[in-house]
């Protein structure tokens, strides 16, 4: 679902004085979603989608609501040097567009004059060039922060999501008793580099550039896609991939080498669906 979230309003200027008024569109994940599909449906990035959600993963959960995007509407002061192609270049929008907001009827502008820039996407921590922050401050802060995240970003062309958490689980986990629906399946292991496969789940997240990623696969009959679970014996997990063998109550857990997917072997373990 797609709605508009006039979220915070902040005071900038670009070379001159104006104020800035931001707002944010917001999307709420549904069960199968991946960040791959929702940037391609928005037509932004996945490398987007991270920064401004701060996410420390890719691996996004139904319910989770994320910000697509941030647009300013802004007044920039015409320098020497400057064009109305370079402008456009600088903040990403056309030469027509400029000349439309503004009521221009040629590419001549002069130094001095004011153009309206409109639907300039901006971050919270890296403000557009020449962009400075007026002197009054907002007394609402946004519900979400900007801060770039230094891991990189899977390379893969189909969608990439890391995994939020290690396959060992540790000792208290594994003592844990979510609350939530509870049912006995058969449970075997898989990895990344058998004979024929891609490393990559059914819902994008890339196995091989994340060997630390807790995915089971699932039957989405029994078990939805994008559900978080607790599997008995190896903790939290997103249920993130399907296969020709896993029908009904049987699940597929992932672990990063085949030695320890020969040693996990089969087990009859409770499953719980923690959301």
């Amino acid at each position: 679902m797609k709605k508009i979230m006039a979220s915070f309003a902040t005071g900038m200027i670009i070379a001159g004085t104006a104020a800035t008024t931001v707002s944010a569109d917001e999307y709420d994940v549904k069960a199968g979603d991946s960040l791959w599909n929702i940037a391609n449906e928005h037509n932004t990035t996945v490398e987007n989608l991270v920064e401004i959600n701060n996410l420390k993963s890719t691996v996004i959960y139904p319910k989770q609501t994320l910000i697509i995007n941030k647009q300013a509407k802004m007044k920039y002061k015409v320098q020497k040097g400057d064009t109305l192609f370079g402008i456009s270049q600088k903040y990403n929008v056309s030469v027509e567009d400029l000349k439309n907001w503004n009521n221009l009827g040629s590419d001549l502008i002069i130094i001095g004059q004011e153009l309206t820039l409109e639907g300039v996407t901006v971050s919270q921590d890296k403000p557009a060039t020449n962009v400075e922050q007026a002197a009054s401050q907002p007394k609402k802060q946004p519900e979400q922060t900007v801060d770039k995240q230094e891991t990189a970003l899977p390379k893969a062309t189909a969608a990439a999501p890391k995994a939020p958490a290690s396959n060992q689980a540790p000792a208290q986990e594994k003592q844990e008793k979510p609350a939530g629906k509870t049912f006995s399946v058969t449970a075997t292991a898989y990895t990344a580099s058998c004979d024929g496969c891609s490393g990559i789940t059914a819902t994008g997240v890339n196995l091989n550039e994340n060997p630390d990623a807790k995915v089971i696969a699932v039957d989405p009959s029994v078990i939805p896609l994008g559900s978080k679970v607790y599997v008995e014996g190896y903790g939290h997990a997103t249920a993130a991939d399907t296969g020709g063998a896993i029908k009904g109550n049987k699940i597929d857990v992932f672990l990063p080498t085949k030695g320890e997917a020969t040693n996990w072997g089969v087990r009859t373990v409770n499953v719980t669906i923690v959301e």
